[in-house]
C-alpha cells in the first residue's frame, strides 16, 4: 500500500487554499469593473457629475488598470510574485476605501486611478502563481477553471451586487464592500501563497523601457476611452495613438539593445501566448457587446430595474459556474483544448445571434434566457483551453510578464471593444431615429447591429484559431509524443518508463 506524507498532503492543500486566495482578489477586481455601472446614476446625483466627466469614474479605472500590467507582470517575475500580488491588494483595498469616502468628483477619480494601479499588480501576477503552484496539466486544467469563473462570471455577479447594493443601502457600499474582501486576501495570501524570491535585480532595472511602455498603453488606452464621446477620426483620438504607437516602437527598439529589458523581446515568439491572446481580444470584444449593451437593452428598451438587469445575467453565471466545478477540465482532458475552444467560440456566436433578434416586448424566456445561457456555455468553454493553451510554452522565469500579456490582451480588446460596439449602436440608433422611428426602436437596431459585429469578431476569432493556433497545437503534440518516454503496464494503467528504470 502506498502511503502518502504528510508533508505531501499539506502541501497540497496549502496550495489549493491559495487558489481560493488569488481567485478572492480576481473576484474583487472584475466585481469592481461592472459592480460600477448600475450606479453611476447615483454617483452623479450625489457628486454633481456633469455627463462627460462622469465616464471617467469608469475610464480612470481602465486606463491605470491596462497600463500597468506589463510592468507588474514583470515586476513579479523579479522581486517576487507574492509580493507584488499583497501590494496590488492593499493599494487597491485603501483604494476602495478613498472612493468610498470621496467628497467630489476629483477625488473619487484619482481614487479610482489608484484602484486600477492596485488591481493591475495583483491581476498581473494571478495566472502566474497558478502555473507555478500546479505544474501537472489536470491539477492546472481545473484551477484554471476556479480562475476562468471568477474571470467571467464575477462580472456579471457585479452588477447584481451593485444594483442591490445601490438600491437597499447607497453607492458608496459598492467601494466599502471590497475592505473586509481586501484584509481577509492579504492576511490568507501572506499565510498561503509561497514566498518566491524572483530572479532578482542584480542585473538593474530597465527603467527606461518600463516608463516607456506604461506611458505608450496608457496613451493607447486613452485614446480608445475618447472614441466614444469624439469619434475615431477625432484630434484626440488620432493625435493620442499616434503617439501610442511612437513610444511602443521606441520601446520595442530599446528591449532589443539591452541586457536586461523589462520585456524580454524572446516571448514574443512564443505563438501559443501570441495567438492565443489575439483569439481572447476577439473574444472579448464580443462578449463585450453582451455585457455592456446587453445591460443597457435590458434597462433602456425593456425598463428592467438595475437589481433585475443582475438577475438577468444569472443563466450566464450559473452555466460558468458549473463548467467551472471541472466540466471544462474532463473536456479539455478528452476532446483537447482546440476542439473545446472552437465549439465555445460557435456557441457563443450562437448566443449573439439570438440577442440580435430579441425585440422591444421579448420575453426574458426563451430568447433571453437561452441568449444569456449560450454566451455563459461559451464563455465557459472558451476562456479556459485559451489559458492552457496560452501559458504552456511561457518558461518559469517569464510567467509574470506571461500572465500580464494575457491580462492586457483582454483590458485592452474590452476598452477597444467598448468604445467601437459603443459607437456603432450609437451612430445606427441615431441613423434609425433621424429617419423617425421611436426612441426605443432606435436604440433597438443599434443594439442589434453591435451584437451582429461582435459575433462576426468572434468568427475571426475561430478563424485566428484555425490559422495560428491549430498548426502550433499540432507540432506541440507532435514533439511531445516525440520526447515522452515509453510506457509500461502497471496496476492495470499504462505509466511512462524512464530509461534509467527496469522494464
Amino acid at each position: 500500500m502506498n502511503v502518502v506524507p504528510l508533508s505531501t498532503t499539506v502541501a497540497d492543500r496549502r496550495r489549493w487554499f491559495a487558489l481560493v486566495v488569488v481567485c478572492l482578489a480576481q473576484l474583487m477586481i472584475v466585481l469592481d469593473t461592472t459592480i460600477v455601472n448600475v450606479a453611476l446614476p447615483s454617483i452623479q446625483r450625489d457628486l454633481h457629475f456633469t455627463q462627460g466627466s462622469l465616464t471617467w469614474v469608469i475610464n480612470a479605472f481602465l486606463i491605470a488598470f491596462g497600463s500597468f500590467l506589463l510592468l507588474a507582470g514583470r515586476l513579479g517575475d523579479l522581486i517576487g510574485r507574492r509580493r507584488v500580488f499583497l501590494t496590488g491588494v492593499v493599494v487597491f483595498t485603501v483604494a476602495s476605501a478613498l472612493c468610498g469616502l470621496a467628497p467630489s468628483e476629483g477625488v473619487l477619480i484619482a481614487a479610482r486611478f489608484i484602484q486600477g494601479v492596485g488591481a493591475a499588480l495583483s491581476a498581473s501576477v494571478i495566472l502566474a502563481i497558478v502555473v507555478t503552484e500546479f505544474p501537472l496539466p489536470s491539477d492546472r486544467a481545473k484551477a484554471m477553471s476556479a480562475y476562468v469563473f471568477v474571470a467571467v462570471a464575477g462580472g456579471s455577479l457585479g452588477l447584481l451586487a451593485g444594483g442591490a447594493l445601490t438600491q437597499t443601502l447607497s453607492w458608496h457600499w459598492i467601494f466599502f464592500v471590497n475592505l473586509p474582501i481586501g484584509v481577509a486576501t492579504f492576511a490568507l495570501g501572506r499565510a498561503l501563497i509561497p514566498d518566491d524570491r524572483g530572479t532578482g535585480l542584480a542585473d538593474g532595472v530597465d527603467w527606461l523601457g518600463s516608463l516607456l511602455v506604461t506611458v505608450s498603453l496608457m496613451t493607447a488606452v486613452y485614446a480608445i476611452v475618447q472614441a466614444t464621446s469624439h469619434g475615431w477620426a477625432s484630434t484626440q483620438v488620432l493625435g493620442f495613438g499616434a503617439v501610442a504607437v511612437a513610444l511602443m516602437a521606441t520601446f520595442l527598439t530599446v528591449e532589443s539593445r539591452i541586457a536586461n529589458p523589462i520585456m524580454p523581446l524572446r516571448i514574443l515568439r512564443l505563438r501559443g501566448l501570441v495567438g492565443s491572446s489575439a483569439v481572447r481580444g476577439f473574444l472579448v470584444t464580443g462578449m463585450y457587446s453582451t455585457f455592456f449593451l446587453g445591460t443597457l437593452y435590458l434597462e433602456h428598451v425593456l425598463h428592467y430595474s438595475a437589481l433585475r438587469t443582475g438577475l438577468a445575467f444569472l443563466p450566464w453565471t450559473v452555466t460558468v459556474g458549473i463548467l467551472s466545478l471541472g466540466v471544462t477540465a474532463r473536456l479539455i482532458a478528452r476532446f483537447g483544448a482546440m476542439g473545446v475552444l472552437l465549439v465555445g467560440l460557435a456557441t457563443m456566436i450562437a448566443g449573439l445571434g439570438l440577442l440580435a433578434t430579441a425585440g422591444v416586448h421579448t420575453a426574458f424566456f426563451p430568447t433571453i434566457f437561452f441568449a444569456y445561457f449560450a454566451i455563459g456555455l461559451g464563455a465557459g468553454s472558451s476562456f479556459t483551453p485559451l489559458l492552457t493553451i496560452a501559458m504552456a510554452d511561457v518558461p518559469a522565469q517569464d510567467a509574470g510578464l506571461g500572465s500580464g500579456i494575457v491580462n492586457l490582451s483582454q483590458q485592452v480588446a474590452g476598452a477597444l471593444g467598448l468604445a467601437v460596439l459603443g459607437t456603432v449602436a450609437t451612430n445606427r440608433s441615431k441613423a434609425l431615429e433621424a429617419h423617425g422611428q421611436s426612441l426605443a426602436s432606435s436604440l433597438l437596431g443599434g443594439y442589434h447591429l453591435a451584437f451582429t459585429v461582435g459575433a462576426a469578431s468572434i468568427a475571426v476569432g475561430i478563424v485566428t484559431t484555425l490559422v495560428v493556433l491549430r498548426p502550433h497545437q499540432r507540432r506541440a503534440a507532435a514533439r511531445a509524443a516525440a520526447n515522452s518516454p515509453p510506457l509500461r503496464l502497471r496496476d492495470g494503467e499504462f505509466e511512462p518508463q524512464l530509461e534509467h528504470q527496469a522494464a
